[in-house]
């Protein structure tokens, strides 16, 4: 599974840039207005510290305007993904960018059919949001399966990026029901790695080791 960072703060993402797990970026107009910044120049400088895919999106909601700002997004590196929302304009923008090759990451994402249908306009990635899903009692991880038997049964190449992640058990449930990214808060990913039985093992391998007196150094 890829790891993307979900966020624009750019310190956030040199600091896990140089961690070696970091497969990409995604942001939104609500993570760019947490921001405080202009989004061209937030995006321009993400893009320079990372060569992964980063996610910029439209902020227009029909087809021609989507298009030009798409337009707009691509041309600042070569690593931008237009993100596009999963409605029939974004679905009509998507299938031009494909046939032009640009890149482009469907959000919000609610249904296996909103899924197909992205699948079948070229998106390269398709974003389920499933914590939101989870706020009002449907189950995310269905959805992920359900999108993965679909993509599987017809050999679409559309990746499903896990989105809106809101546990570390997100994370790994999200690996198991068969997503290919989770995009994930800084908040989240500093939290992966801990386990209180590995910070109480150690911490007794520390102190018996002391107790021996050596050093390998």
């Amino acid at each position: 599974m890829k790891f993307f960072i979900d966020t624009a703060e750019v310190a956030e993402i040199k600091t896990w840039a140089d961690s070696g797990f970091l497969d990409g970026v995604t942001t939104n107009p609500s993570l760019i207005k947490s921001s405080g910044r202009d989004m061209l120049e937030v995006i321009a400088e993400i893009c320079a510290v990372i060569d992964t895919p980063v996610s910029a999106e439209v902020a227009a909601l029909d087809h021609p305007t989507m298009l030009k700002e798409a337009m707009v997004l691509k041309d600042i590196a070569p690593n931008v993904v237009v993100k596009l929302p999963t409605t029939l304009d974004g679905l009509k923008t998507c299938r031009h960018l494909a046939n032009i090759g640009v890149r482009t990451n469907l959000t919000l994402c609610f249904s296996a059919n909103q899924a197909l249908l992205a699948a079948k306009a070229g998106a390269t990635y398709i974003s389920p949001f499933i914590g939101r899903m989870d706020d009002i009692n449907l189950d995310g991880m269905n959805l992920i399966r359900d999108i993965r038997n679909i993509y599987s049964s017809f050999q679409f190449k559309t990746q499903i990026l896990a989105a809106s992640i809101r546990t570390v058990n997100h994370v790994s449930d999200a690996a198991l029901a068969g997503a290919d990214v989770a995009t994930i808060p800084a908040s989240i990913l500093g939290k992966l790695v801990h386990h209180p039985l590995t910070d109480k093992g150690l911490e007794a391998f520390v102190n018996d080791w002391k107790s021996t007196g050596q050093t390998i150094l």
